[in-house]
């Protein structure tokens, strides 16, 4: 079974930026997609962005799209969010996640939160963007 440990939230302005990442311990984790996803409070989790298991293709939210840039790193079992011009909309908490879901528009209309079709996932970092 898959494990993920994210680590790199905290505290930070508005403008600044972040870099989280995820490692990934306990089985294979070459041949599942990794998502990023947040939950900010009292609102729904919602998906931020994904990178397929080969990293050739990557998919974001419109939120984030131009600000967030998701990639992976197989042979250390990482994947990273590097999160650039953060405003306070995005202070939520992080999850990271591996399944085999492939997102799109389309994907996205019909999966169910919070789990969205994902298999594993992390105990979440926090977020905080103060203006």
């Amino acid at each position: 079974q898959v494990q993920l440990v994210e680590i790199g939230g905290g505290s930070v302005q508005a403008g600044d930026s972040l870099r989280l990442s995820c490692t990934a311990s306990g089985g294979t984790f070459s041949s599942y997609a990794m998502g990023w996803f947040r939950q900010a409070p009292g609102k729904a989790r919602e998906f931020v962005a994904e990178i397929t298991w080969w990293g050739g293709r990557t998919y974001y939210a419109e939120s984030v799209k131009g600000r967030f840039t998701i990639s992976r790193d197989k042979a250390k079992n990482t994947a990273t969010l590097q999160m650039n011009s953060l405003n306070p909309e995005d202070t939520a908490v992080y999850y990271c996640s591996a399944g085999n879901v492939e997102f799109d528009e389309a994907t996205l209309a019909v999966a169910i939160p919070p789990d969205y079709g994902m298999d594993t996932w992390g105990k979440g970092t926090l977020v905080t963007v103060s203006s």
